[in-house]
């Protein structure tokens, strides 16, 4: 298994916390992180840390975790990727993700309506790009060019480039365009134990090219916290996951929350997203399950980190994110530092018992 990070976010919200983020993603490449994900929401943009990485990093991979589908035009998204993937001499990862309605339609001025035809439009868009083709298509969502106007079949002023595509996905059909198309998939609201919740849906789609599921990149993961006090660690988490349930998207519509539920925590699910929408955010918190919080991430001693590793790497996981926790700069390197050594240790015993 490959080991990612993710960067970005509220984490580089002012000057000198982007330096140190970007610092620690420099000393991450050098315990041997593959690749670092640039967070993308209502805040930072993805592309920008990706740019700013560039120059101060050599071998660690650096990708959009994600670039918003409706935020840019295909057109645009595809020059974005191409100019980073120059930036970073090949390095560059292209994560897409839809978003949800709050998000789609609060900030960009668009519909959601049909995320996975808008991403199949957008792929093939892109991918004509890529090739160096002109760029035509007349879909349901983008129309190039535009019938009646003055444009006109252009390709882009940039040689052919190969250029790895990750999707975000989360809802079945999502998740089943992922597994046709996808160079690799983000995982989020994933827990080994119950992987069947999205791995029986990229399989419907991976039936439909030759390599099948093996083709893809499977990425998905959680925080890191090396740590005896286990209750302390779980309750300062479950008010963010209260916050996906309750939050991460509409009443009507919260992909995170309907994962949840499919993974077998449904009745949870409920009543914890209905505790948050009445006010109650300390009581949905508490009425989260520790095993939620236990299952999505890597908390504990060495051997239950070591344990989760395991189970990530048994049900077919290739790239695992593991995000540390601490305090302190030093203390979220050191955490880095042994999730890096445990995994690698892990991955190692793997290969020489298949070999024995």
């Amino acid at each position: 298994m490959k080991v990612s990070i993710g960067i970005g976010g509220a984490a580089i919200a002012s000057g000198e916390a982007a330096r140190r983020e970007a610092e620690f993603a420099r000393d991450a490449e050098k315990l041997g992180v593959d690749v670092a994900w640039s967070a993308e929401g209502w805040g930072t943009d993805a592309v920008s840390p990706i740019a700013y990485l560039a120059a101060i990093t050599r071998k660690i991979r650096l990708g959009t975790g994600i670039m918003q589908l409706t935020a840019r035009t295909p057109a645009m998204t595809a020059m974005t990727a191409m100019t980073l993937s120059g930036l970073t001499d090949g390095r560059f990862v292209l994560g897409l993700g839809a978003s949800g309605p709050q998000v789609v339609e609060g900030l960009h001025n668009t519909s959601f309506r049909s995320p996975v035809k808008r991403m199949r439009e957008t792929l093939e868009i892109m991918k004509q790009a890529f090739r160096g083709d002109k760029l035509a298509l007349q879909g349901a969502h983008y129309r190039l060019p535009l019938p009646g106007g003055e444009g006109k079949k252009m390709r882009l002023a940039f040689k052919p480039k190969s250029i790895p595509i990750y999707l975000a996905t989360v809802a079945p059909r999502g998740l089943e365009l992922s597994g046709e198309v996808a160079d690799g998939w983000l995982g989020t609201s994933f827990m080994p134990e119950s992987s069947e919740a999205h791995f029986k849906f990229l399989r419907r789609g991976a039936i439909k090219r030759k390599a099948g599921l093996g083709a893809i990149d499977l990425c998905a993961g959680g925080s890191v916290c090396v740590s005896d006090d286990l209750a302390s660690v779980i309750r300062a988490r479950k008010n963010q996951m209260a916050y996906t349930l309750g939050a991460m998207g509409s009443p009507k519509t919260n992909f995170y929350f309907r994962a949840y539920c499919r993974a077998g925590f449904e009745d949870d699910c409920k009543e914890v997203q209905s505790l948050w929408l009445k006010g109650n955010r300390e009581e949905a918190s508490r009425r989260v399950p520790e095993e939620m919080i236990l299952r999505t991430n890597f908390f504990g001693n060495e051997e239950m980190i070591r344990n989760r590793i395991k189970l990530y790497r048994d049900v077919g996981i290739t790239t695992l994110r593991m995000d540390p926790l601490g305090r302190t700069y030093s203390e979220r390197l050191d955490t880095l530092e042994k999730a890096v050594s445990w995994l690698r240790d892990e991955t190692l015993k793997n290969k020489e018992s298949r070999e024995t």
